[in-house]
């Protein structure tokens, strides 16, 4: 493995503060900040960051897909688009299924989910599966009462793999099936949902306590009486302080206010960002083919839609096509309080809730994933396990990518 000495940074340590530094990346670990000189081997490569941010690398834990390729499409998609997330700063990634966690596409997520071996450049400690216990479909996800069975089938296809699951405290037979979740050491995520406030709580109470693209596909319950504000999962979610949540912050899937709202009741730590992102995401403005049987017109870093006049649908949301990047930029907009709690959304709050340790923090022994950022908010260099992933400057990939 490589040896970097990273010098001249003003370093990140998320949630807490920002300080100049140097740091030293070895043996995949960071090995040491502000090493003496006799502690740095002279065969170490050094870089100047020149007075520019060096941050723990963005964790997205709910994404499906960039630029022109969708993870759950095939192991060929999966491979060769994750390792783009880097040149967004982005260093560990929760791959998000979305439509293969049902009998007849358990094949699939088998393959899949033995590919994840293969992917390089990124870390990736297990997927996301979103659904198919859920209540409301949203984009087309599976709304399918709690089956104990085919959830042992489709943990069983991912070989162990599955990191989180989205569920809806509203499914039928909900509780066993979160049950089962928590006691395999797999997080649910609350999401797709209009439970009451007491068909949340009883979710929450058996361990489902992060909601994910929060406000997103979480309708407002019925007003049943004149001059009474109804409450129902959001409202439940945001009283409790065991719960976290997450934002599709692109500024069109959630308004920023949401976004403080959520903040003054969860405290920086409380939140996280995401992109849930999709076909799209990173490339720069235009209409783009997809598999899904309909192009999408994206406008960059915010949000792809159907661009088919023939589509009942046309001009609807068909994703995001935010990158973590632009999320991190925008939460530094839209939020008065200091950018190192900005920057733990992004790194240290996702690691926190997966339960990575090592990941999200600059730490003597934490993992060597890091990115050196410029004002503009892309990254200068990116570094996975301390080897160099993305550098700005030697770059020769172009945005828009072949499938």
């Amino acid at each position: 493995m490589s040896t970097t000495l990273i010098s001249n940074a003003r370093i990140v340590y998320p949630g807490k503060q920002i300080v100049p530094g140097r740091l030293l990346l070895q043996g995949g670990l960071i090995a040491a900040i502000d090493p003496a000189p006799a502690a740095v081997p002279a065969n170490a490569t050094r870089i100047d960051a020149s007075g520019r941010l060096l941050t723990p690398g963005l964790i997205d834990i709910h994404t499906h897909g960039v630029g022109h390729f969708l993870y759950e499409a095939s192991p060929a998609q999966l491979c060769a688009g994750l390792p783009f997330v880097a040149r967004f700063g982005t260093t560990g990634v929760l791959p998000t299924l979305y439509r293969v966690m049902n009998r007849p596409s358990l094949p699939l997520l088998a393959r899949l989910s033995q590919a994840l071996d293969s992917v390089r450049g990124v870390a990736v400690p297990g997927w996301h599966l979103e659904g198919p216990f859920l209540k409301l479909p949203g984009a087309g996800a599976d709304t399918i009462p709690g089956d104990l069975v085919l959830l042992e089938e489709i943990i069983a296809a991912t070989g162990g793999r599955t990191r989180a699951m989205s569920i809806s405290p509203d499914t039928p037979n909900i509780i066993p099936i979160i049950e089962y979740l928590v006691g395999h050491a797999i997080i649910p995520f609350i999401t797709h949902t209009h439970a009451s406030v007491a068909e949340t709580e009883r979710a929450i109470d058996a361990g489902a306590c992060h909601a994910t693209h929060f406000y997103d596909v979480f309708p407002i319950p019925d007003v049943t009486e004149p001059g009474v504000r109804p409450c129902g999962a959001v409202e439940a979610i945001l009283a409790d302080p065991r719960c976290m949540v997450d934002f599709v912050c692109d500024g069109v899937h959630v308004a920023p206010v949401a976004v403080r709202v959520a903040l003054a009741a969860k405290r920086f730590a409380g939140v996280i960002l995401i992109t849930d992102s999709n076909i799209g995401a990173g490339l720069p403005d235009g209409i783009y083919p997809t598999t899904f049987g309909f192009p999408v017109k994206v406008a960059a870093g915010n949000a792809a839609r159907i661009h088919d006049p023939a589509h009942k649908n046309h001009g609807a949301l068909a994703g995001s096509a935010l990158t973590m990047n632009i999320g991190i930029a925008n939460l530094h907009r839209w939020l008065k309080i200091p950018p190192e709690q900005i920057w733990a959304m992004g790194t240290a709050n996702p690691a926190h809730l997966l339960g990575l340790r090592g990941k999200g923090v600059i730490e003597p022994g934490a993992d060597a994933d890091v990115v050196v950022w410029n004002t503009d908010f892309t990254p200068a260099y990116t570094w996975v396990a301390g080897e160099l992933v993305f550098s700005a400057a030697g770059s020769t990939m172009s945005p828009r990518f072949d499938p």
